[in-house]
């Protein structure tokens, strides 16, 4: 059976787990280096991404991350998460870093603040319907050409990609797992289990 960790610093971690429990995946809470051994996949929350990344330092897991994700670990990224997996974060703090797993910029914030939090239906690319959840959202504007756009969703200004995957990093601005709609997860679990085929 395969392990997926769950970043356990800050954010919508016991969520996570809930969903992946519902999948019938083993997990594994990630606080230390320690327990990133034998992990095949690892899931960043949603969350407050300055904390989280200050926590990522503090906790010494920013370098071995940095190495796994380098070496192809399949990881998923959800709002906060998104904002780490980028290659670029706009509006951010001076000290704002990311691992660069994903070739996309992103605007932290960038579908309103808390009190502009809304939800609505996202199309997936193979047809299906899944529940958005928009919290504080980071918004994806730009976006390289090894970058696949899973889903978009138009706030009135033009489609916008909020479910994107390069190789194995996977990155979204919604929060899937404040629903129980477990369809998001499941393509990352898809693919983290090609990856290690």
């Amino acid at each position: 059976m395969r392990t997926v960790g769950v970043l356990a610093l800050q954010g919508d971690v016991r969520e996570h787990v809930a969903t992946l429990d519902n999948l019938g995946v083993s997990t594994r809470l990630v606080r230390r280096e320690a327990d990133l051994s034998g992990i095949d996949g690892l899931i960043i929350p949603g969350g407050e991404s300055t904390a989280i990344s200050h926590l990522l330092v503090t906790s010494g897991l920013r370098e071995p991350l940095c190495t796994l994700i380098g070496g192809g670990l399949p990881i998923f990224g959800t709002c906060a998460g998104l904002i780490l997996l980028s290659s670029e974060v706009l509006d951010g703090r001076s000290d704002q870093w990311s691992f660069n797993a994903l070739d996309v910029v992103v605007r932290r914030n960038g579908y309103g603040r808390q009190i502009a939090s809304f939800e609505v239906p996202i199309a997936i690319s193979d047809g299906a319907t899944v529940p958005g959840v928009f919290i504080r959202a980071p918004r994806i504007v730009h976006w390289g050409p090894e970058v696949t756009v899973v889903a978009t969703h138009d706030h009135g200004d033009g489609e916008h990609p909020v479910l994107v995957r390069q190789g194995s990093a996977w990155g979204c601005s919604f929060h899937p797992e404040l629903t129980s709609d477990v369809l998001v997860h499941g393509l990352f679990l898809d693919a983290l289990q090609e990856a290690l085929r």
